[in-house]
């Protein structure tokens, strides 16, 4: 009677949901509501499951659409920034209340890092030209942060989770390579739509450069690792294929360059090349720009190679600061950029603030047919150099330390690991971000859902790694498969 009574609720609320539906769809001409049982599942995770809310997330970021100037004066990319600023919330929430977190994952020096640069976003917000700008700035970074990071450090401790959020994401940049290719195609793979074909699901192709590029090296990375069935390799190579005709098609220049830095690290930690002589070479190098710098950039500026769908016109186009008004353009912010900071060195403007301050700073033998007087077009095109006008140099230098931090333990994480599955892991998120924060020289992405939880996450997968690597269970190992 029990089991009667029981199916009994089950279609009367199935029966009053299906008359309230077609009530408001033929007299109310609304639709949304048949979104409400998704609604209430992912609720359900909020509350018994927030591990499969932050794999949910990394499915969804590649999908989600970036609504800007709404009539609270916000921009907000949908569903992913409401879904994490909800996770984050939770997440303090409880904190909050239990008191309780892994202590080593809190203690790691990735961790420390992070910590000193929140606190310096707080102080440089008291100095702000625009407080209110920095706050909201420091708030959708700690919604990053903390469920990318904090929260997913958690979540990776069970490996399988790791396995899952990456290629969550890789099905979600599935959707939007197809959606990419087929809008290129429309016309005729040119060069010019090359940089919007994307959208609105990315920005522009530097973005969707970068994110192809960290999950190219990451799926890479699984061609490698062991025990898999034929099946799933065969996915994988094709993976890889995908990922590395889409990279070609994105036209993304950064991409290509942070692809072959990521490369070259990878030499140097296979062959066990002692940092020393990394280091000495890169002082070497240094040296001799400086001594030639002005032969080096009469040689640059007889390039006028411009942008083209040819690869190789298009590689040579990197070097072009003559004409090409991509490039141009990054030096008109990177030079108003030095001129806010040389006024502010200590301090900066306040995070967030560059976009609104840096217009007056322009010079007009610098702008370029990209650049606005107003000087309302976006960043400063560097996560180095945008928080150093914003933050000063204390900005971007815990920025150096961060990076210089995170290769550093990744690495160490990687020699130190007993499985080849964990060094495979390891090496691959390390060698992932050693590409982003390269592509972090001429843009920046942290401030977006679709690089920041990748970068993040892949930091998590490191601290984790470093962690607990050493105790990588056979049984974990087969949860792959």
């Amino acid at each position: 009677m029990n089991e009667r009574i029981k199916i009994a609720w089950v279609y009367f609320f199935a029966a009053v949901f299906l008359a309230a539906n077609l009530y408001l769809v033929i007299q109310k001409d609304l639709y949304l509501v048949f979104a409400l049982p998704l609604v209430l599942a992912v609720l359900l995770l909020y509350i018994f499951s927030l591990d499969k809310v932050i794999l949910l997330i990394s499915f969804l970021t590649p999908l989600s659409l970036n609504i800007e100037d709404m009539e609270v004066g916000l921009g907000v990319s949908l569903p992913v920034e409401p879904m994490l600023f909800a996770v984050m919330i939770l997440f303090l929430t409880k904190l909050l209340h239990e008191r309780k977190y892994d202590l080593k994952i809190a203690s790691h020096p990735i961790s420390i890092v992070i910590y000193i640069m929140f606190l310096w976003m707080l102080i440089t917000t008291f100095t702000s030209e625009l407080p209110i700008v920095s706050i909201k700035y420091i708030v959708s970074r700690m919604w990053f942060v903390i469920p990318s990071f904090f929260i997913a450090s958690l979540v990776f401790r069970k490996t399988s989770n790791i396995h899952w959020f990456i290629w969550l994401y890789n099905i979600g940049l599935i959707i939007v390579i197809a959606y990419t290719i087929i809008n290129h195609a429309r016309f005729n793979f040119s060069d010019n739509s090359a940089h919007w074909v994307m959208s609105p699901l990315y920005n522009d192709h530097t973005a969707y450069g970068a994110a192809l590029a960290m999950f190219l090296i990451l799926s890479i990375g699984y061609l490698f690792y062991p025990g898999l069935s034929h099946t799933k390799r065969f996915w994988i190579v094709n993976m890889v294929i995908l990922l590395s005709v889409a990279t070609l098609l994105s036209l993304s220049r950064a991409a290509w360059i942070s692809l072959a830095a990521a490369a070259a690290v990878f030499v140097a930690v296979i062959f066990h090349i002692r940092l020393r002589w990394i280091l000495i070479s890169a002082s070497v190098l240094v040296f001799i720009f400086i001594s030639f710098q002005h032969q080096i950039i009469d040689a640059l500026e007889k390039n006028k190679q411009d942008s083209s769908t040819d690869f190789v016109e298009h590689v040579k186009s990197i070097s072009n600061i003559s004409s090409d008004a991509s490039n141009l353009e990054r030096i008109n912010r990177w030079q108003a950029a030095i001129r806010l900071f040389e006024e502010r060195p200590i301090f900066g403007w306040g995070p967030g603030t560059y976009q609104f301050v840096y217009g007056p700073y322009q010079r007009s033998k610098e702008k370029t047919i990209i650049s606005t007087n107003a000087g309302d077009m976006g960043n400063a095109h560097s996560e180095y150099i945008g928080p150093m006008a914003e933050m000063g140099l204390p900005g971007m230098l815990i920025m150096f330390v961060l990076v210089g931090t995170m290769v550093y333990r990744g690495i160490k994480a990687y020699k130190k690991s007993k499985t080849k599955e964990a060094k495979i892991i390891t090496l691959s998120a390390t060698l992932a971000l050693v590409s982003y924060f390269v592509h972090g020289f001429l843009n920046n992405f942290l401030d977006t859902d679709k690089l920041s939880i990748p970068v993040w996450g892949c930091m998590a997968i490191i601290v984790v790694m470093d962690i607990y690597g050493t105790d990588f269970q056979t049984a974990e190992k087969k949860e792959i498969e």
